[in-house]
């Protein structure tokens, strides 16, 4: 090949040495990185770092080198189900190893736990949420959703007896990476397929919102949320859509199905709409009273998102998509709601629930962080997973800080756009922050769930 070339022999062999000297100083700087480069403290990780428990700017490119596959669970993932056999074994057995000097990409590491970046550690908040799972995997309808569950290994009496064990591992243990080991050795790590049999999930986050609503219609307040009808049952297939049911602009609800259901009313027609898509609001009454609204039910179509809809017309950038720059175009459209929440066919009923804290699929409060929703129809309701994903943080400047963390979280709730083994919905809260962290929570990532190995 370098023979219709005459001169290429010959700079090769001037630029071999350089090319030999960068390559041993790559090696060496991931030598270095690895094993030797000591952890500063004052560091804050940035949206491309690995925050490990001693808040270090650490570099993910030595892990990449000595990773062979997109997490630490060094299992060949070539064996995981793919196409539509994910549907029927949508969790396989793994096995944890890591390297200790890429921070939590020890997966058990959830330094949250713990008072870390400043912030106060929410153990008791985990706890509670354990409590709440154990209360639900206790009761009837837990009994019925575990018989004949596709995973035969995965019994309620399993996640139950892995719950237990794990609450006693959070109140003994001291620090994270002391309950880190004592989970890899008790507790057997099942990994989602992900959305490609790979193991890749897609993560987006929900929150609890707040609005402002009336319990009777006035020039201010128009736009409803409703109850659910009695005899929704027998309402006969196909259920009338999102449009016959309240009308393009949402106020036509007097006139079919919806009549006399009327709950509460809000002032603006996306803040209705944006109550549908988080399944429950808390609500501030014109005399400063407050209340809550809960799921009730939903008319059997797949959720449509508007935004999806908003790119697929060319209106909207799909690469980038967030909640805010959808919000930001409806203020500056309007009247363009009235073509967008109509193509979204699916509908949610409410009820009120009186202050109680949003509550999940499984009828448990759900818990800030600590609470998922995943697809039930696959994975087992109540049980205590491992999330590794990367999630935004709002900072003192108020700009959002994008970590990569892990997060022992309890499965405990169900979404209409959350379908198949590749999605998780994280609940971030209640407030205006949280709102403003899961309209922008997009990210790819791992889910785990954790059973104990006897």
């Amino acid at each position: 090949m370098f023979g219709r070339f005459p001169d290429s022999s010959l700079l090769l062999k001037k630029t071999l040495p350089f090319i030999i000297l960068s390559l041993w100083i790559a090696v060496g700087l991931t030598f270095y990185n690895v094993f030797l480069r000591p952890l500063d403290s004052k560091n804050t990780p940035k949206r491309n770092s690995v925050a490990t428990v001693a808040l270090a700017k650490f570099s993910t490119l030595s892990c990449s080198l000595l990773s062979s596959s997109p997490n630490q669970f060094q299992d060949d993932l070539s064996k995981m189900p793919k196409g539509n056999e994910r549907f029927k074994k949508p969790l396989v057995a793994k096995s944890a190893t890591s390297f200790k000097a890429c921070g939590v990409q020890n997966l058990g590491v959830d330094e949250q736990l713990w008072e870390n970046f400043a912030q106060p550690g929410d153990k008791t908040a985990l706890l509670t949420s354990i409590a709440r799972s154990l209360q639900y995997l206790q009761s009837p309808a837990a009994t019925k959703a575990y018989q004949g569950y596709r995973v035969p290994t995965i019994t309620r009496d399993r996640i139950f007896r892995s719950l237990t064990r794990f609450r006693q591992l959070v109140q003994q243990s001291q620090s994270s990476a002391e309950l880190e080991a004592a989970v890899k050795r008790e507790f057997s790590f099942y990994q989602s397929v992900g959305k490609d049999g790979w193991g890749n999930v897609l993560f987006t986050a929900y929150y609890e919102p707040v609005y402002a609503a009336s319990r009777v219609p006035t020039k201010e307040y128009r736009y409803p949320l409703y109850r659910r009808p009695a005899d929704f049952s027998s309402w006969s297939k196909p259920h009338p859509t999102r449009e016959q049911l309240e009308g393009k602009d949402g106020l036509q609800s007097s006139k079919g199905k919806l009549k006399g259901l009327e709950l509460f009313w809000l002032r603006d027609r996306l803040e209705a709409y944006m109550a549908h898509i988080q399944g429950s609001a808390r609500l501030i009454l014109p005399d400063g009273s407050q209340t809550t609204v809960g799921y009730a039910d939903n008319t059997a179509y797949n959720y449509t998102s508007i935004g999806r809809s908003l790119a697929d017309d060319g209106k909207l950038p799909l690469q980038g998509l967030t909640m805010p720059k959808i919000l930001e175009y409806f203020e500056k459209h309007p009247t363009e709601l009235n073509i967008y929440i109509p193509r979204d066919k699916s509908f949610v009923f409410f009820r009120e629930t009186y202050g109680e804290p949003a509550t999940g699929s499984i009828s448990v409060p759900l818990t800030a962080s600590r609470s998922i929703a995943t697809d039930k129809s696959l994975m087992p309701p109540g049980a205590l997973a491992l999330i590794h994903t990367s999630i935004p943080f709002k900072q003192a400047n108020g700009k959002m800080e994008f970590r990569t963390i892990s997060r022992y979280v309890l499965d405990q709730d169900r979404g209409g756009a959350i379908q198949g083994p590749g999605r998780v919905d994280y609940f971030l809260g209640t407030g205006t922050e949280a709102g403003e962290r899961a309209g922008v929570t997009v990210s790819h990532g791992q889910l785990y769930y954790l059973l104990l190995k006897k």
